[in-house]
């Protein structure tokens, strides 16, 4: 079972939300709140795996959150949503530890594939962050001297998956391998890169020019 909190100051969506996640097999939802003021000491209380943290809350923003949880829990993945595709925002939140970042979604089923994405170790970009990233990076990040990093050449055909914002599912059938052995390629390049998450590792790929 997945140990899942959420905090979300939308009434409607966090209610909507919990009712689904509640009902949803493999996932244990514990509870939503409507603002991040006392994140740290919730997930402190109810070890969750699984954190849905909204980007902007009043009394405290979901980045400033997610960067407590992060620094006192490591092992919590943290899934960032937000209605904003903002740069600034993108950079700020995957540059603090985010294991995704999700656009809000009417379908429900969304939340829970990027769940079920970040808590087996792996990332959601949603698709329409995934080009942002990918075009920020490119404008933003020109060195003039390389990062040498030793990959394989099917370690570099997984991070030029992720980039793309590929799940494992999609990456194990896009490289017809099975999605554990996705799983070990990614443990690998997390190990090489010095990160411990997809969008670390994405940032790093496009700053270091790997793909």
């Amino acid at each position: 079972m997945i140990r899942v909190l959420l905090f979300e100051d939308n009434k409607n969506l966090r209610e909507s939300l919990a009712m689904y996640l509640s009902a949803t097999d493999g996932i244990w939802f514990i509870d939503a709140y409507p603002n991040a003021k006392e994140a740290w000491p919730i997930v402190k209380k109810h070890k969750p795996d699984v954190v849905l943290m909204d980007i902007q809350m009043p009394q405290r923003s979901g980045i400033d959150a997610m960067t407590e949880i992060r620094k006192n829990a490591p092992d919590v993945k943290v899934l960032i949503q937000t209605v904003f595709e903002d740069d600034d925002k993108i950079f700020q939140a995957i540059c603090s530890g985010a294991s995704g970042y999700i656009i809000k979604n009417p379908n429900p089923e969304v939340y829970v594939k990027a769940i079920r994405e970040v808590n087996a170790g792996g990332s959601h970009l949603s698709p329409s962050i995934a080009r942002r990233v990918l075009e920020m990076f490119q404008h933003q990040f020109v060195k003039s001297e390389l990062t040498f990093v030793e990959l394989t050449q099917r370690e570099q055909q997984v991070l030029r998956h992720m980039v793309k914002g590929m799940s494992y599912k999609m990456i194990a059938d896009a490289c017809n391998i099975s999605f554990s052995t996705v799983a070990t390629h990614v443990n690998h390049i997390y190990e090489k890169l010095h990160v411990n998450s997809a969008p670390e590792a994405v940032v790093k790929a496009l700053e270091w020019r790997l793909v």
